[in-house]
C-alpha cells in the first residue's frame, strides 16, 4: 500500500475507505474494490505501505476521532470523493457476561461504536455533496440469533448498535442518494481463529462448515452493485439466522 502520490485518479475513479483493511475480511475487501477500479483508503492500527499505488494505507486506531479525520482527509486530499465507506473494524470478545472487564467494554467500544460513529459522520457530508455514497457494516448474525454456548453479549450491545443505526441511516439518507447497509456473517475463516478451533466452530452453522472470506466479500460487492437496496443486514451465515 502506498503513502506516496504516485498517479493521478481519473475524474470518475470511484474512492473506498476500508477500515480493519490489513487482514482476513478487510485485506479481502481491499482487494475486491481494486479489481472493481476503486481508489482505496485502507485503515488498521499496524497497516503498512505497499506496492500498489491505488491503495493509500493510513494506520491508527479507528476509534481514534483524529485517525478518522486522516482518512477521511487523506480521501478528499488524494482523490477528490468518497463513494465507499466499509466499517469493517471490529473486536469480538467472547466471555460469560459477568466476566467482562472495563477493559474489555472499553475496546468493544472504541472499535465497534466509536470507530463507527467518527468516520461515518465525517465521510457522510461529502457523499451528501456528491448526492451518492454507499455505507456498509460489518456486523454479526449473534445479533439477532444467539448460540449456547457461545457467550456474545458484549458484541451484541455493539455490534446490536451498528444494525439499529444502518437501518436508521438508511432511512434518514433515503431520498439523499447514500444507500446504508450492513452485513452480518457468522464464523468466517480469517487469522483470527486458529485451526484447531475450525471443527468446533463449523458445528456451530447449519450448513456445518465455517464461512469462507470470499462469501462476505461477495456478499458487500452485491450491495455495492445493489442500487435499490438500502437498510438490508445480510446474513452470511450458513443459516446460523434461521435457528439450530
Amino acid at each position: 500500500m502506498s503513502t506516496a502520490s504516485s498517479t493521478a485518479p481519473t475524474p470518475t475513479q470511484r474512492v473506498a475507505l476500508i477500515t480493519g483493511a490489513s487482514q482476513g475480511i478487510g485485506a479481502g475487501l481491499v482487494a475486491a474494490y481494486r479489481a472493481q477500479g476503486y481508489a482505496v483508503v485502507a485503515n488498521s492500527r499496524n497497516i503498512q505501505p505497499g506496492d500498489d499505488a491505488g491503495v493509500i494505507a493510513v494506520p491508527g486506531h479507528i476509534g481514534d476521532r483524529a485517525v478518522a479525520q486522516r482518512i477521511v482527509q487523506t480521501a478528499l486530499d488524494r482523490f477528490g470523493r468518497i463513494d465507499t465507506l466499509i466499517n469493517n473494524a471490529g473486536i469480538f470478545l467472547a466471555k460469560p457476561f459477568t466476566e467482562y472487564t472495563l477493559e474489555d467494554y472499553q475496546a468493544a467500544f472504541d472499535v465497534n461504536v466509536a470507530g463507527f460513529f467518527h468516520i461515518t459522520q465525517l465521510a457522510l457530508p461529502q457523499m451528501l455533496l456528491q448526492r451518492h455514497g454507499h455505507i456498509v457494516q460489518i456486523t454479526t448474525t449473534l445479533v439477532d440469533q444467539p448460540i449456547a454456548g457461545v457467550p456474545a453479549g458484549l458484541a451484541s450491545l455493539t455490534k446490536g448498535g451498528l444494525d439499529a443505526a444502518t437501518r436508521s441511516l438508511a432511512i434518514e439518507y433515503a431520498k439523499s442518494g447514500v444507500r446504508v447497509n450492513g452485513v452480518r456473517p457468522g464464523v468466517i475463516k480469517t487469522p483470527m481463529h486458529a485451526p484447531q478451533t475450525h471443527e468446533f466452530l463449523a458445528a456451530l452453522h447449519p450448513m456445518g462448515r465455517m464461512g469462507e472470506i470470499s462469501e462476505v466479500v461477495d456478499a458487500v460487492m452485491y450491495l455495492e452493485r445493489a442500487g435499490f437496496v438500502t437498510g438490508e443486514l445480510l446474513n452470511v451465515d450458513g443459516g446460523q439466522h434461521a435457528g439450530r
